[in-house]
């Protein structure tokens, strides 16, 4: 289903992998311990193995899926988010996304939607000054229950003053995508994170693009 731009009020952004490149930077240092005789694409492989360790919730909810018990394992999801450590991590910016932020502030209601805990969140946000551009930042505990459960976009939604259906959530995984349908709103997935192409539509993205600076593209920009 595509993007309906008409529809769309507020952006709801994921971090990990859509504004972030962090996990980009561990996956390229997992690579390097990877033996090339053992591994065809040792960056995809080391990727994989990242997004494990970081969100094992996202490769078991496509298990989950393929085995119809989604109920089931979004309840052991939630239950891992919210005792896994965070630990403290480089940040890198995804290139684009301070001048995307800036063309898209005051255009649209904007928000973080991270599975990430707060501090975190706000020490990327700080560290590229991005806070300026959100009218709202809901982290891994704000709502009752994290990402894939539409908790965190609800709240976001009623933060920012605007219904769930005239929300877009953009991120890189399949739980961002689960997510946002759960809440009723229009979904883009973006493949600089962890995501691909085939299991984001599979779970009913409306959109896919290359990176999240690609969101100019399928938005028509109010003016």
């Amino acid at each position: 289903m595509p993007i309906h731009p008409q529809k769309v009020q507020a952006l709801c952004f994921d971090v990990d992998g859509t504004l972030s490149d962090t996990d980009d930077l561990y996956a390229q240092n997992v690579s390097k311990f990877l033996p090339r005789f053992l591994f065809k694409d040792p960056q995809r492989t080391a990727r994989r193995i990242v997004m494990w360790i970081e969100a094992p919730g996202n490769a078991l909810l496509s298990l989950a899926d393929t085995l119809h018990l989604d109920d089931e394992m979004v309840a052991v999801i939630d239950w891992l988010s919210r005792r896994r450590k965070h630990l403290d991590k480089k940040f890198l910016l995804v290139p684009g996304v301070d001048e995307l932020l800036k063309q898209l502030h005051g255009r649209y209601h904007m928000s973080v939607v991270s599975a990430r805990d707060e501090k975190g969140t706000m020490r990327f946000l700080e560290q590229y000054n991005l806070v300026k551009y959100f009218d709202a930042i809901v982290t891994g505990l704000s709502a009752r229950h994290t990402k894939p459960y539409p908790d965190p976009i609800l709240l976001a939604a009623q933060k920012m003053g605007v219904s769930p259906e005239n929300c877009l959530m953009i991120g890189d995984t399949t739980v961002d995508i689960r997510a946002g349908k759960a809440a009723g709103a229009q979904t883009v997935g973006v493949l600089c994170g962890f995501g691909e192409e085939s299991e984001l539509r599979n779970f009913g993205a409306d959109a896919i693009i290359e990176d999240t600076t690609k969101l100019l593209e399928i938005l028509t920009v109010k003016e």
